[in-house]
């Protein structure tokens, strides 16, 4: 933030940006958005598409994780879809301003797309934005053939004879080879830029996941193609920290700038980074309602993303009313981070990512150790610090001596000292066993030092 001088921050912030407009600009939609109780939240904030002036709505529905009839994500469980549900989601969504609907055929099981058309063609066509993906990831859907066939299926099951926008899915994800293989070696991406010319797609565009140098190659095609869009992770750790989250993932501030410099509209994906941004720490937590009392945490995640110019949309999956409703408060309208803010997140960011909790869900599918450690209760009662901002590695903080010995002493009543982090050898046995890819050994070298620190009274 030192080298960045005020006109640029206003560039990443989109404060003033002429490309913000609220749904006053839309009078003939006659939407407003309020809440059950009726009290007005004000208007959804839209953006501009500058290649066909259309006005978007900042808060887009992300179709992937959607209701089924046990109340569950059909993302992660195998139950059928609860349609009713998605009706009513689409139907709330709608009335307060939601216009574009993110989906794939790989999504919900394959089962998106036909539950979204069932639930967008009870509205007039030209009053939604459909956006799909081209998801020929398996080798065995490269070809032309199988590649057009998923296509033409997106068309029949969201009942439409367009598509608005219109993405690569996920390049970059196997590197430059695969993406040959998927849209170049058979001609798909010369078939969908024809496709674009006769006016099926609306706007062409692609998801990045992944190879930055698939990403460079492709806006280096950008004067030849004339990309309408393209769709990256963006939040406040992605960042500038996006490496230490995902080594596959480059940093957000590098791929927003390239697509800034271009005049590319970005859509954004993963604004709550799967959903860790919405389940901070205790501690973090704390500091968020102190600046902003009645705003939901997950709100910090989705104005930091909405708030930089060029963003055309911001994504959410939203499966219950509740999130869909938080995030149109969010956006309705948008209350833009401020400079202060700006700063305020990235130290949340490096904090997060300081001590960050550990993923287990004490299933014991690492359990028995051979050497006696009681692997789940050490990580539960890390997490559990973590959770009430008791790891504090300052001795200089005003609670760091309170935080200490709420970490020893709940250490030694939690696990037997004998079964404590300091008596792993790394041996390794019980890592194949996690089915949360939790690489133990690791861990328990990381808290034993910790530990140590802690009892010498040193900086942790």
């Amino acid at each position: 933030m030192k080298d960045l001088n005020r006109r640029d921050f206003l560039r990443y912030m989109g404060i003033g940006a002429t490309a913000v407009v609220t749904s006053s600009c839309l009078s003939d939609t006659g939407r407003s958005n309020v809440s059950d109780s009726g009290e007005a939240r004000g208007e959804m904030t839209y953006r501009l598409n500058p290649k066909t002036g259309e006005k978007v709505s900042l808060l887009g529905y992300g179709c992937m994780r959607l209701p089924t009839v046990g109340n569950e994500s059909a993302r992660d469980s195998s139950q059928e879809i609860d349609q009713e549900a998605v009706n009513r989601l689409v139907d709330y969504a709608m009335e307060h301003g939601v216009n574009l609907f993110d989906t794939s055929p790989a999504y919900c099981k394959g089962l998106s797309e036909r539950a979204m058309g069932i639930a967008l063609s009870r509205y007039p066509r030209d009053s939604y934005y459909l956006s799909t993906k081209l998801s020929n990831f398996a080798e065995s859907t490269w070809s032309r053939e199988k590649s057009l066939e998923i296509y033409y299926n997106s068309f029949k099951e969201l009942q439409t004879d367009y598509i608005d926008y219109m993405l690569l899915h996920g390049i970059g994800m196997n590197g430059m080879e695969a993406f040959n293989g998927r849209y170049i070696d058979n001609g798909v991406l010369d078939f969908l830029l024809e496709e674009r010319r006769a006016g099926r797609i609306r706007n062409l565009g692609f998801s990045y996941h992944g190879d930055i140098s698939v990403f460079d190659y492709l806006l280096s095609r950008h004067e030849e193609i004339k990309w309408d869009f393209a769709l990256i992770q963006l939040n406040y750790v992605d960042w500038k920290h996006a490496k230490e989250v995902n080594t596959r993932n480059t940093n957000a501030e590098y791929l927003y700038n390239e697509l800034y410099k271009r005049g590319i509209p970005a859509m954004v994906m993963e604004p709550l980074l799967g959903g860790r941004l919405s389940k901070l720490n205790d501690g973090l937590v704390t500091k968020m309602r102190q600046r902003r009392p009645d705003d939901s945490i997950a709100s910090w995640a989705f104005r930091f993303a909405g708030t930089h110019e060029g963003i055309l949309t911001v994504l959410s999956g939203m499966t219950y009313m509740e999130h869909l409703q938080d995030n149109l408060r969010t956006y309705s309208p948008l209350d833009p981070v401020t400079e202060e803010e700006f700063v305020f997140l990235e130290d949340i960011a490096q904090l997060m990512l300081k001590y960050p909790t550990i993923p287990c869900t004490d299933c014991k599918y690492c359990m028995p150790c051979p050497y006696g450690l009681d692997i789940p209760s050490i990580f539960s009662h890390y997490n559990k610090c973590v959770n009430e901002g008791n790891i504090i590695e300052n001795p200089g903080d005003s609670e760091y001596a309170k935080a200490r010995r709420a970490f020893l002493v709940g250490y030694d009543r939690s696990v037997p000292r004998l079964r404590q982090a300091n008596h792993c050898i790394n041996c390794g046995i019980c890592e194949p066993h996690c089915p949360q890819g939790i690489a133990i050994p690791g861990e328990m070298t990381r808290i034993d030092r910790y530990v140590e620190k802690l009892k010498q009274g040193s900086k942790a």
